[in-house]
């Protein structure tokens, strides 16, 4: 007979006792299963549960519903434990059986918790490794070969920039650049001497550069061909050459502070180069160095490739006949009067257009850290200047359109000296009476002055303004300055009297040849500028400059009067060493002392001799601009500067094939019809 047990089933939750029963062993000892006194645990079971009776040896047994009673028992682990006698422990048997099964249930929760845990786990390794392998293969494979190499960017060739001919002006070569593998290179000291000996560098410098961790450093940049040679020939441990892009000016000196230059990197630093370096740069190409397992470069790879097309082509409105032509003249001039320096401008009146711009001092821009840094700057836009006798064509022109004098009005020049609040403004001649027409060819400085208290302080402010003066010509060249052209309201009493005739006032020399070539064109102001047209790889023209006009600042009757005034000028006045036979030259000397800041007044022996004209008269081609800045010996506008422009724009309407023209018949007033209308105030006054 079995031993007696109490058996505990758990129905939802309640907890029910089972009555104690008694389990019987057959005679051959083998236990016969539940008697016919058991059934009454076969009816706890739910009713689907419930099986079919059979006859057992000992009586009806439900076979099925004692399997179902077994497996139940197990998944609700029944516990077998010796029947409690007493109440009290009945009552802790059960609260026994309730912490374990609390515990049982929290296990159950964690071990949910653990596996929705590793679950979402294994969803986030498969989904890593499905974007690592799938959606981002390109890039791993990339990731993966640049283990293997390293790559160098290098600037592709930059776009050439040529005259308005098609003439190559600067354009992009290809020269050899030396690098060297520090890392891999067993000897320093010995691939340093003989690197130095051929590069003709100081040996412990490229021992500093030799002397690193670093896979790639450059030894020298653009070097010579023959230079290129003698390092292959060397086969030197960890060095290497590489084909990089070098900017070249084939014409040396040749406008050289217009176009600027490009550094060792092909970008842009000065002149054109830089104002237009986006247009001129090309699409960077690669140079891949193949490197082991250290990261050391092994050898060197270059792969040519260019995203996008080659750097755009500058075509500008430079002619390289006429730049020749001025360069030369200039040279030549400055040779003969050993100058500080100079500056010739061409230009087209009618357009804008820059034809020649030459400039000395010069440098040269294939080498330009060997020039003075102050050598390199474009002073026709960055410096302004004291003009002189050259203004007074402006001056002029705002007395004539405002109707304050005529080619004939008298003007008192007297003896050649006039008084101007404690100073004294002198003529070089003693003229007396004059006409305004007459004090033109001769410059006289009283007779501008008395034009310009005419006009008055704000009236020649006014007009000074419409020619474009104290503002920059927006030019297409950096650098340009505005001048100096202070406001009404901040002159002093002797201001006026100065700026008639050219002192107190800086201008740029783009902006007095703009403002005469105003004269020129019928009184147009228009915009200078020096490119032309932007051409892309294939000859395309992608952007085109075309004329443009800033203001009318006189008519065109004022024009051609002043203009007539200036041929006179050239004919019998300040101005005859600048007459070209067969053509009709109108054009204005000027003589301005410099400004010294040691002593606080104007130097007697430091000047600027200039001249400005135009040429045909008539109907001009060209206008030109020549400044010779502090010649030695005598400085007159018309003895230094008129000859140099003679010979500049003989040779230039000779090689534009521009025919000669007829004289016009000289301008002629009578005198007795005008008076001196500042002189009338006087008297009046008085």
């Amino acid at each position: 007979m079995c031993g007696e047990k109490w058996i505990w089933f758990r129905w939802g939750m309640n907890w029910r006792s089972c009555r104690r029963k008694s389990w019987r062993l057959s005679a051959n000892k083998r236990p016969c299963g539940f008697s016919c006194h058991s059934s009454w645990l076969l009816s706890l079971l739910p009713g689907r549960q419930r099986g079919a009776w059979v006859w057992g040896r000992r009586g009806p047994v439900n076979w099925c519903g004692l399997l179902s009673l077994i497996q139940l028992a197990r998944k609700r682990e029944v516990s077998r434990l010796p029947g409690p006698t007493t109440l009290r422990e009945r009552t802790s048997m059960s609260r026994n059986l309730q912490t374990s099964r609390n515990i049982q249930d929290s296990g159950i929760r964690r071990q949910t918790l653990v596996s929705l845990c590793m679950l979402a786990g294994f969803v986030i390794i498969f989904g890593r490794l499905f974007y690592l392998q799938v959606l981002q293969a390109d890039k791993m494979r990339e990731q993966a070969a640049r283990q293997h190499y390293k790559i160098l960017t290098m600037d592709s060739p930059r776009g050439p920039i040529v005259d308005r001919h098609g003439k190559p002006l600067a354009l992009t070569v290809e020269r050899p650049s030396v690098y060297a593998s520090p890392s891999v290179i067993s000897n320093p000291r010995h691939v340093a001497q003989q690197l130095a000996d051929v590069l003709q560098l100081s040996s412990a410098s490229l021992m500093r550069r030799l002397q690193t961790t670093r896979s790639f450093v450059w030894i020298k940049r653009h070097i010579t061909p023959e230079q290129a040679a003698q390092i292959r020939a060397l086969a030197l441990e960890g060095v290497g050459l590489l084909m990089e892009p070098h900017r070249q000016y084939p014409q040396g000196l040749l406008l050289s502070h217009v176009l600027g230059f490009a550094g060792v990197d092909s970008q842009g630093l000065e002149g054109l180069e830089k104002q237009y370096d986006a247009y001129l740069r090309g699409q960077a190409k690669t140079a891949i160095l193949l490197k082991d397992a250290h990261g050391h470069a092994i050898r060197p790879m270059v792969v040519k490739q260019r995203v996008g097309p080659a750097g755009y082509t500058l075509q500008l409105t430079i002619d390289e006949m006429v730049q020749y032509i001025i360069e030369e003249a200039l040279e030549h001039a400055m040779d003969r009067t050993r100058a500080k320096g100079g500056v010739i401008i061409v230009m087209d009146p009618k357009s804008g257009e820059i034809l020649g711009w030459a400039l000395r001092p010069a440098f040269d821009p294939n080498r330009p850290l060997a020039a003075d840094p102050t050598w390199r700057r474009n002073r026709g836009v960055t410096d302004p200047y004291e003009p002189g006798s050259t203004l007074k064509v402006l001056v002029a022109a705002a007395a004539i359109e405002e109707g304050k004098v005529e080619p004939g009005t008298l003007m008192y020049a007297g003896d050649g000296q006039m008084p101007v609040s404690g100073t004294i403004i002198h003529d070089t001649h003693k003229a007396g009476w004059v006409t305004f027409a007459q004090a033109v060819e001769r410059s006289s400085n009283i007779a501008a002055v008395k034009t310009a208290l005419l006009l008055k302080e704000e009236g020649l402010y006014h007009y000074l303004k419409a020619f474009g003066l104290g503002e920059r010509t927006e030019i297409d060249v950096p650098g340009e300055s505005a001048g100096l052209l202070k406001p009404p309201r901040q002159w002093g009493s002797r201001t006026l009297a100065s700026v008639a005739i050219g002192q107190e006032i800086g201008v740029t020399p783009i902006q007095l040849i703009t403002a005469v070539a105003a004269v020129a064109n019928q009184g147009w102001l228009m915009r200078p500028y020096v490119v032309r047209a932007i051409l892309d790889a294939q000859g395309t023209m992608v952007w085109e400059q075309s004329p443009q006009v800033r203001q009318r600042p006189i008519s065109g009757k004022t024009a051609r009067i002043l203009t007539t005034l200036l041929v006179n000028a050239v004919e019998k006045g300040t101005g005859k060493l600048a007459a070209i036979p067969g053509y009709q030259v109108a054009g204005k000397t000027g003589t301005a002392q410099k400004f010294d800041l040691t002593t606080g007044r104007y130097s007697t022996t430091r000047h600027i001799s200039s001249f400005v004209g135009f040429v045909p008269a008539s109907d001009p081609r060209i206008i030109a601009l020549v400044i010779v800045d502090e010649p030695q010996g005598p400085a007159w506008g018309g003895r230094i500067a008129a000859p140099i422009f003679r010979e500049v724009a003989e040779r230039i309407l000779q090689y534009l094939k521009v025919p000669p023209h007829v004289h016009d018949a000289p301008l002629t007033v009578a005198m007795a019809h005008h008076e001196d209308p500042v002189q009338s105030s006087l008297s009046k006054e008085q």
